[in-house]
């Protein structure tokens, strides 16, 4: 290991691995909840409130490939984070896309609020926050030159 290597290594936060596994883990989450969105079986759906199954039965492909891309990216970008590669900061950019994109059509296209309550707002805040400070600290990393 030169010189070089060793003074990164040693100059990147001990919080830093910490928070990306936190990463990984949140966005299998997130990967667990598009795959149960995905396969969403007609009987699940019966089983919802009717103004709910009547948004469930509108939600447009688009939004599903955009729910997709934001978790696959988030998880492709949180494990490169892990691996400290510079990639990540592009994996999150386009997760963070699509989350914006996604929460403009459940928020503003088909305005949830109304039917989900005001708590509906709770999880996709955080998303949004968590996926806006991983592209700082990958970015923040990638200038620190904390990435191989």
């Amino acid at each position: 290991m030169s010189n070089n290597e060793s003074l990164t290594e040693s100059s990147i936060p001990s919080w830093f691995k910490t928070v990306a596994i936190i990463a990984v883990v949140w966005n299998c989450l997130g990967l667990l909840s598009f795959v149960m969105h995905t396969m969403m079986t007609p009987e699940m759906l019966t089983s919802l409130p009717q103004a709910e199954q009547d948004l469930m039965n509108r939600y447009p492909l688009w939004a599903s490939i955009a729910f997709g891309a934001a978790v696959v990216f988030g998880l492709l970008g949180s494990i490169l984070l892990l691996m400290k590669k510079a990639y990540s900061f592009e994996c999150f950019l386009i997760s963070l896309i699509a989350i914006v994109i996604q929460d403009y059509h459940w928020f503003v296209m088909e305005n949830v609020v109304p039917v989900l309550g005001a708590s509906s707002l709770i999880m996709p805040l955080l998303i949004l926050v968590g996926a806006i400070g991983l592209l700082i600290l990958s970015a923040k990393s990638k200038n620190n030159g904390w990435f191989k």
